[in-house]
């Protein structure tokens, strides 16, 4: 991921060079002015070889550099470190041959800078624009143009930009580290949260079942318990299917939005009212999302209703759609019964002629 992000970066700036580099080698071409450090000879149209030579070979190392990004020839960090003092050198020989009321320097200085502010924080920023200062400060002394304190103000005016663009650029990765450190703890929380409310409940449901195994055993009841077992096992095995679903989605090998693509269609109509202890409460709506899942999955139904009621000191809920209904003999959905058999109820399959599928949960505030 750092590696992609340093990509990205490198990409977004190697692209902005290219830019510059052609629209500095424009501007230059049509209005040249002669040079003030070096006084060469300029007029209409024509550019001195020397300036043209140091641009365009500006231009070629903006394209390599793009080439060089674009098929990753070196690791981003390298192109990097490399590019930050190339702009640097470049943008001290580009005043060099064009320093003079047209000159393009400025903006390649300010370039180097930026890209340092947006590649890192403060401190790469401050060296990247103290280079510039002593290399722009050191061609104006050494050449003594007209005019030498507008000249000598430029540095301090890029010494000014250096230093706000390093402050903002350190505040981008503090914002951005926060975002991360946010970002990670809400994915921690859902995670968490799915386990707690999906596995951890289902291995609960598990032990209960284990228990009730026991007790048919004692009993010596070990056909029902056989039975028991054989459901229980069904019911493991799908879970480990979805649990290796889960797992897999969080590598991002799998979408966690498979599972439900055959209910995507499926419109559900909600309706509850009851009372009861945080206990019933929690049951009761981990049965109905269960219950909205399984027809989501399951039964490509176009509608769908779930209902829970009060009747007496009893809650039933009820999950009705227009899907393909249950196969004979099908037994009821093993994460539900399990819920509903630790609050003493039962659940019941089926209804009558109706199409589609019906299942029926009867539990107690035990």
């Amino acid at each position: 991921m750092a590696n992609a992000r340093l990509i990205a970066i490198e990409r977004h700036v190697a692209r902005c060079r290219v830019i510059l580099s052609a629209a500095a080698l424009v501007t230059v071409f049509v209005d040249p002015t002669r040079p003030t450090l070096t006084r060469w000879p300029g007029g209409p149209f024509t550019l001195d070889p020397r300036a043209f030579a140091v641009l365009f070979s500006y231009v070629l190392y903006s394209l390599a550099t793009e080439v060089a990004v674009a098929r990753q020839v070196l690791r981003p960090a390298r192109i990097a470190v490399a590019s930050t003092w190339a702009d640097v050198l470049f943008a001290a020989a580009i005043a060099f041959v064009t320093e003079g009321a047209n000159s393009p320097a400025y903006v390649f200085f300010a370039f180097a800078i930026l890209a340092a502010g947006f590649r890192a924080g403060f401190r790469l920023t401050m060296l990247v624009t103290a280079a510039c200062v002593v290399l722009y400060l050191t061609l104006i002394l050494l050449s003594h143009p007209e005019g030498l304190a507008f000249y000598v103000m430029r540095p301090a005016y890029l010494a000014i930009t250096g230093y706000l663009v390093g402050y903002l650029g350190e505040q981008r990765l503090i914002l951005e580290s926060r975002v991360r450190r946010l970002e990670a703890a809400s994915e921690r929380e859902r995670i968490a949260r799915s386990l707690h409310d999906g596995y951890a409940q289902s291995l609960a449901a598990v032990n209960l079942r284990v228990e009730t195994c026991r007790e048919l055993l004692r009993r010596g009841r070990s056909g029902d318990a056989f039975i028991e077992l054989t459901e229980l096992q069904s019911g493991v095995n799908r879970e480990h299917d979805d649990l290796r679903a889960y797992i897999r989605s969080l590598v991002d090998l799998e979408s966690t939005s498979e599972p439900l693509a055959a209910g995507d269609g499926t419109r559900f109509a909600v309706r509850a009212r009851f009372e009861g202890s945080l206990r019933l409460v929690e049951h009761v709506l981990h049965i109905m999302l269960e219950g909205a899942r399984n027809v989501g999955r399951h039964a490509h139904a176009r509608s769908a209703v779930v209902t829970v009621e009060a009747q007496g000191d009893r809650v039933v809920i009820s999950v009705d759609d227009d899907g393909v209904g249950f196969p004979s003999g099908s037994a009821a959905p093993w994460s539900i019964a399990s819920r509903a058999a630790e609050l003493g109820g039962e659940v019941r399959l089926g209804g009558g002629e109706r199409r589609g599928g019906h299942v029926e949960i009867e539990v107690a505030d035990t």
